[in-house]
């Protein structure tokens, strides 16, 4: 829960849980990466990967660069904004793993009842 405060408090651009998939998708796993494929690969339509791909690519976090051996297809690519956002996040739970970050009385209440 902290690490997710601490992102909300950084001031970065809050990313939803499928921008934030999809951006984890790209740099985590080998390429190339097409809308098809992610949009297969996360289970959801290509529409909903083209949507995501816009607000990530205005952000400068992944970009789109056309295939110079067949133009018809089009592979979403890193960008050193990307990775520095992702590195940053990284850095944050680190942050809060380091400080030993455990269950508070919520937390327990929460899963006991949960």
């Amino acid at each position: 829960m902290q690490t997710l405060v601490s992102y909300v408090r950084s001031g970065q651009p809050d990313l939803t849980n499928r921008q934030m998939a999809l951006l984890l998708l790209v740099y985590l796993t080998p390429g190339p990466h097409t809308v098809r494929g992610l949009a297969h690969l996360l289970g959801v339509s290509k529409p909903v990967i083209t949507r995501a791909l816009n607000t990530l690519g205005t952000l400068g976090y992944l970009r789109r660069v056309r295939d110079e051996a067949d133009r018809r297809n089009v592979f979403v690519a890193k960008t050193n904004i990307g990775q520095e956002f992702l590195e940053r996040f990284e850095h944050n739970i680190e942050q809060q793993e380091g400080a030993g970050e455990r269950p508070s009385r919520e937390r327990s209440m929460l899963f006991q009842h949960g």
